[in-house]
């Protein structure tokens, strides 16, 4: 289904995001990737719940990949861009990719044995501006880890790159 209305259409993904790739390749999609340079510095007191923090990071990326594609005349009604942004909700606490390994293990460590809630927000534009945009939620509860187990997943790199 999606490869016969996708056909016509160029399919631009607002990531370098290895996970999100694969989604897409998964379902057999075509795309081009090119990264947002956005910042990703709003400030998050300035939202009251996470859920709008993170979509508007996503439409921020999908603004700033949109005017890429601008400046080059790539948009046309055959553009579907795609954005996302993943945040972690501990409490009334945001996480998001840890900036280090020490902070990876700091972060492992408070979310073992406990339940937080992950919120990938998720931007769909077409090149005549319509488009739909949404955040999931999923609940995900933690066993208890030990300080052996975090440092060696940390040290496979994995944590490194997402929320």
């Amino acid at each position: 289904m999606w490869g016969k209305v996708l056909k016509e259409r160029r399919v631009v993904l607002a990531s370098s995001s290895p996970r999100r790739q694969e989604i897409l390749r998964g379902l057999g999609i075509r795309f081009d990737v090119i990264p947002s340079n956005f910042a990703e510095d709003l400030d998050k007191n300035e939202f009251i719940l996470p859920q709008e923090y993170v979509l508007k990071t996503a439409e921020c990326k999908a603004d700033d990949v949109f005017k890429q594609l601008e400046k080059k005349g790539e948009v046309n009604n055959g553009l579907i861009l795609i954005s996302a942004d993943t945040i972690v909700v501990l409490g009334n606490a945001i996480l998001e990719k840890p900036a280090s390994e020490e902070h990876a293990v700091q972060i492992l460590r408070s979310l073992s044995g406990k339940s937080h809630i992950v919120c990938t927000a998720v931007v769909i534009r077409c090149g005549n501006g319509k488009g739909v945009k949404f955040v999931a939620e999923t609940e995900v509860t933690f066993s208890e880890l030990s300080d052996e187990e975090i440092l060696e997943f940390v040290k496979t790199g994995i944590p490194m790159d997402k929320a």
